[in-house]
């Protein structure tokens, strides 16, 4: 004998598997009757009006592309499930975006570093092997120590204008050991 809970529990199950049927004039309403409520709920995760458009309007070309079997009353569960999915995965996608960008900074930056660190070794070679004491004396006083032409003069005991010669000097030699344009 069959009880007539299970009777009772198939018509039920045979009313609500009532399926969404895809025309164009249906989905719109589904649409309009939805996507306030999605938007809401997509916004409320993702905190981004555009990202948040974004997800609901992606929600909607996969519904309409698979055209998934649904029940007419668990359309507005599905689409809010498949929201929250939706903007789930943009934002771990965005936090990959940023991840990237981050190492990719860091990565430039280290690059930069390692070649700035190369630059400074062979200006400092050239500088050894190509002046004299007194070149590297006073241009260690005016760019390491920050000092003017007239603190140089003062602490090496000479003039501002040879100063001014030993410098001009000196970075004309750099520069022309190192290739550097002015």
């Amino acid at each position: 004998m069959v009880s007539p809970w299970l009777c009772v529990l198939h018509i039920k199950t045979q009313q609500n598997e009532l399926k969404m049927d895809y025309n164009k004039q249906g989905f719109e309403r589904i649409y309009k009757d939805n996507y306030r409520q999605m938007y809401r709920f997509a916004f409320s995760i993702l905190e981004d009006a555009e990202e948040a458009r974004d997800a609901v309007s992606q929600v909607f070309t996969q519904m309409w592309n698979s055209q998934p079997a649904i029940a007419d009353a668990s359309v507005t569960g599905y689409l809010l499930a498949a929201t929250r999915n939706q903007s789930l995965n943009i934002m771990r996608q965005k936090r990959l975006r940023q991840q990237m960008e981050l190492e990719v900074a860091m990565q430039k930056a280290q690059q930069e570093n390692e070649e700035r660190e190369e630059l400074m070794e062979e200006l400092q070679r050239v500088i050894n092997d190509n002046l004299t004491e007194q070149d590297r004396r006073v241009l260690s006083l005016h760019y390491d120590e920050e000092m003017t032409y007239e603190e140089t003069a003062k602490a090496l005991g000479i003039s501002s204008s040879a100063v001014n010669k030993h410098i001009t000097r000196s970075l004309g030699k750099i520069r022309s050991i190192l290739k550097i344009a002015r």
